[in-house]
């Protein structure tokens, strides 16, 4: 990443609306390394305290391609963008990395984070260090109508809990 358009921020320091970022404005999950990665859009996760760490936490379905990628790598980022962007969103949410190449499609452009990949053109990046794996469970739904309406397919995601490791917010 260009250092000179970021500001590194600490977690602490993040003053800005997180069901708004996850519900509204979306994030493209990223992982990988410059020659080979991949992203998706997501607006499903959370940010708060764990194990004393700020962490962030973010679900992903088995048939998604960028699971591979999260899986096989220490870091990830999250990847929030301005209004302008939307349509990289779109397109980052509705096809395959297998079948295209999803960055060049969406004209981005990825740069290196301190430990991970992060997309140039992010407004917010959030670069994240896997501490927790697991897989959502059927049997643990206490609302079982959350199945039927989220999940008809049987696809329940895989959640990873991270520490979130560094912030860049982009000046200007």
């Amino acid at each position: 990443m260009e250092p000179r358009n970021y500001k590194f921020i600490s977690p602490f320091e993040l003053n800005e609306n997180t069901f708004d970022l996850l519900d509204n404005q979306w994030m493209l999950i990223l992982a990988g390394s410059k020659d080979k990665h991949n992203s998706m859009t997501a607006s499903w996760g959370g940010f708060g305290i764990l194990w004393n760490k700020p962490v962030a936490f973010v679900f992903i379905r088995p048939q998604r391609y960028t699971l591979q990628f999260v899986e096989q790598n220490d870091y990830f980022t999250l990847n929030f963008f301005e209004e302008k962007w939307r349509s990289a969103l779109e397109l980052c949410g509705s096809k395959s990395g297998r079948d295209i190449d999803k960055t060049k499609a969406a004209g981005l452009t990825i740069a290196e984070s301190l430990k991970a990949i992060a997309f140039q053109e992010a407004r917010l990046v959030i670069e994240c260090r896997k501490l927790y794996i697991d897989d959502i469970k059927p049997e643990n739904f206490l609302d079982k109508e959350i199945i039927s309406k989220h999940y008809p397919k049987s696809d329940f995601h895989r959640l990873f809990i991270a520490e979130i490791t560094s912030v860049f917010k982009k000046e200007g």
